[in-house]
């Protein structure tokens, strides 16, 4: 019997695809819309829903916000944490998971709201981990630009050192509730940290009960070598990209390498690779889908702005058709090098064409497809997808194409889970 792999979905809080005659995308700003995306998902007994987030307008593209604002591109986009807890709330297997950046929450405030969410969803929370990679980010927290990239993981070091003290500094049977002393707490298992390094200074303890996982679990996205050493130290799951099979295997293989280096077991960490499924009733039918979606108007500027809202490179200069010029950036340099695709001498428009299934095109029937991510997991080694769509262009037709189409076509190849048997977010991810 082939392996299951692990399932989970990148999204955000946006209107979703509200460019498609036939869909309302999100619909309304009440958050309705991924209640019962959630269920639907939860019915079809994913890991986890992940909620991306971003602090800014970008102008990385022509240097104003016309072609983040034209196309919505990460913009207008709602407060994750608000979302993920009326997620929990109305779910009881799937696992809720949200992004808080380093740059913008003190570690105590972000511990606190984080053993919060993990209650109201019954252990089922996980904080994305990011350090933000823009300027302009950076300049609505009082900086004028952001610290080098070594530095942010180095502040993100210990930051998460940080809230790991935080989130140990009450015992687990610190709760006593003893009617015949009238004592809720004992005084002497919660415990101030007296936290002081080289960033951070924080006495602690933390004022909420301890969680039910004892810390969420955490999921970060580590693209470049450095990136790849801190989510192979503190990840449970990583959000991971590469250029084909070869390039996502050799990705796992290093991220495996280095959490054996930090005293880990590699197997404790689930790497999902990020993917755009294109399906129709037929191969044809989704071919032709995604052939209107890389053709239609604004595609490549679009995809060339929403590249540049992460990597914090303005595009509109180069030409379209030749191949770019070799690029670094103090933003996101594993998205950048993903895009770039360096050496395979494409052109900046074959490139902004192939922005979303550069790692493994999924284009085809639920079972062409669910073939397709069952061949590219044997070669890789595991660990699972994260389900995507291009610019956060979501939809109700396409959660039930996944949800109803394509997951069971997987789960009849037996590569997912048909129901869950844990009750905790870690241990889910940590089943098989």
């Amino acid at each position: 019997m082939p392996k299951p792999m692990h399932l989970a979905w990148f999204t955000n809080f946006t209107q979703g695809d509200w460019t498609n005659p036939v869909s309302q995308g999100t619909g309304d700003w009440d958050g309705k819309f991924f209640i019962d995306m959630a269920q639907a998902m939860e019915r079809a007994c994913f890991d986890y829903i992940m909620l991306e987030d971003t602090l800014m307008v970008s102008e990385a593209y022509g240097g104003t916000a016309e072609a983040t604002l034209k196309y919505a591109l990460q913009v207008p986009k709602h407060d994750p944490i608000p979302l993920a807890s009326i997620i929990a709330a109305n779910t009881t297997k799937l696992g809720v998971v949200a992004t808080m950046s380093t740059l913008a929450w003190p570690p105590f405030m972000l511990a606190r709201v984080s053993s919060t969410l993990d209650h109201i969803a019954g252990g089922r929370f996980g904080w994305n981990i990011v350090t933000s990679g823009e300027d302009i980010a950076a300049q609505n927290f009082g900086l004028d630009k952001l610290p080098p990239r070594e530095a942010r993981y180095a502040m993100a070091d210990e930051y998460v050192d940080v809230v790991c003290k935080l989130f140990e500094s009450w015992e687990p049977d610190a709760v006593v509730k003893d009617h015949a002393t009238g004592t809720y707490a004992d005084h002497t298992k919660v415990h101030p940290i007296h936290f002081e390094g080289q960033f951070f200074k924080v006495r602690g303890p933390l004022n909420t009960v301890r969680s039910p996982q004892g810390k969420p679990v955490f999921v970060q996205a580590g693209g470049s070598p450095r990136g790849r050493a801190f989510a192979a130290r503190h990840a449970d799951s990583i959000i991971a990209v590469g250029n084909g099979i070869e390039g996502m295997k050799k990705y796992r293989d290093d991220v495996r390498r280095h959490a054996a280096a930090a005293g880990r077991d590699p197997d404790d960490i689930k790497v999902l690779f990020l993917v755009y499924p294109t399906l129709g009733e037929t191969d044809e039918e989704a071919q032709a889908r995604h052939h209107r979606m890389v053709n239609s108007p604004g595609f490549v500027e679009a995809a060339l702005a929403a590249v540049g809202t992460v990597t914090d490179i303005d595009f509109s200069g180069f030409d379209l058709d030749k191949p770019l010029p070799p690029l670094t950036t103090n933003g996101e340099q594993g998205s950048l090098d993903k895009f770039a695709q360096w050496g395979s001498g494409k052109t900046l428009r074959q490139l902004a064409q192939e922005r979303f299934d550069a790692g493994i095109q999924l284009i085809g029937s639920p079972d062409t497809v669910a073939d397709r991510m069952g061949e590219a997991m044997e070669a890789i080694g595991g660990d699972g997808f994260l389900i995507s769509t291009p610019f956060q262009r979501i939809s109700r037709r396409f959660v039930t194409e996944v949800c109803e189409g394509l997951v069971p076509a997987l789960q009849r190849r037996g590569l997912a889970r048909k129901a869950y048997t844990k009750t905790l977010l870690r241990d889910t991810l940590r089943e098989f």
